[in-house]
């Protein structure tokens, strides 16, 4: 079953400082584990909040607003899509993420429909 490993509240060090570096070593260490265990799908970072867009449409009116959808002290900050057998292993993989040292990592299973996009041939 896929789960979505959802990272939140983890602040970003500034770029080319050791902090930074660790961060990214840790990382991809983590991300590396979880391609070599085959469970690994997707995981992307998302830039940060202040590059968001929020839609609404309100009767009929599209309303863009800067920013992100509510304001809050823990951000959205990136995700990992895993295939594990139970929410168990999925929950041990959270675990092992750097980011819930620092943040937190909500786990969720991905509902399992048909594919809701189109599939691009290539």
């Amino acid at each position: 079953m896929r789960y979505m490993l959802l990272i939140y509240g983890c602040e970003r060090p500034d770029w080319g400082t050791e902090a930074h570096a660790d961060k990214i070593a840790a990382v991809r260490a983590f991300t590396r584990r979880c391609a070599e265990d085959g469970v690994l799908l997707a995981a992307d970072p998302l830039h940060t909040t202040e590059s968001a867009t929020t839609v609404r449409v309100r009767d009929g009116e599209t309303l863009l607003t800067d920013g992100p959808f509510a304001e809050t002290a823990e951000h959205l900050g990136g995700y990992f899509i895993l295939d594990c057998a139970d929410l168990d292993e999925a929950l041990r993989y959270a675990a092992r993420c750097p980011m819930a040292a620092e943040g937190s990592v909500e786990v969720r299973p991905i509902l399992e429909l048909q594919p809701m996009a189109p599939q691009v041939s290539g």
